[in-house]
């Protein structure tokens, strides 16, 4: 599968994810927050904690820099189509993390 297709497949898997955008983007909702974003065939998810550090600590992964400004976004993670394999947990990590501050 391409990037693009694996991100619609895991955002579609996810209960009570909304497909939207985000700066221009593709990418899923819970109840009108942002986790996760495609963005240059990567994808890109709202994390903290010990998620966040596992997801920064793989090869090629970068805090979300949208603007290419050298302002990212620190709780944004990007993470290589290399990790696709890590793309489901990653996203599920993402939902509850945005869904316990709603």
């Amino acid at each position: 599968m391409t990037p693009e297709e694996t991100f619609l497949s895991i955002g579609r898997s996810l209960e009570g994810s909304q497909q939207s955008q985000m700066f221009g983007k593709p990418c899923f909702k819970c109840k009108g927050k942002a986790f996760i974003c495609l963005f240059d065939n990567q994808l890109v998810f709202k994390l903290t904690g010990d998620a966040h550090q596992e997801a920064l600590g793989l090869d090629g992964a970068q805090l979300f820099d949208p603007s290419g400004k050298k302002r990212p976004m620190k709780e944004w993670v990007q993470v290589p189509f290399d990790y696709v394999d890590n793309w489901q947990e990653l996203a599920q990590e993402a939902m509850n993390y945005v869904q316990s501050n709603l």
